[in-house]
């Protein structure tokens, strides 16, 4: 999942914004467990599945986000990134 927008106020805000949707982890507000409806059900987000957050230059390199998307306030014209697995980067390249 990638996310190109010009100026959102938060990670979750840019996620939404380029029609995603998402839920956390039930107990773990803030934690995302499923982003439009994966996996499902929820699977609490155990070390081996869960969804990272990553953010990117444009046409630059995954970095692995050091605070939730809630909290983060993309920089205009950079890229947000989500993978799910146990923390690998997503596997798309950002945009250019």
């Amino acid at each position: 999942v990638a996310c190109d927008l010009t100026n959102p106020k938060t990670g979750l805000a840019a996620l939404t914004g380029a029609g995603f949707t998402y839920s956390f982890v039930p107990k773990y507000p803030g934690f995302v467990c499923r982003i439009n409806a994966l996996p499902n059900p929820c699977n609490g987000a155990p070390a081996k599945a869960y969804w990272s957050y990553w953010h990117a230059t444009r046409g630059g390199k995954w970095v692995s986000s050091s605070v939730g998307a809630g909290s983060y306030h993309p920089k205009p014209g950079s890229v947000e990134g989500w993978a799910f697995g146990s923390g690998e980067k997503p596997k798309t390249a950002p945009p250019g």
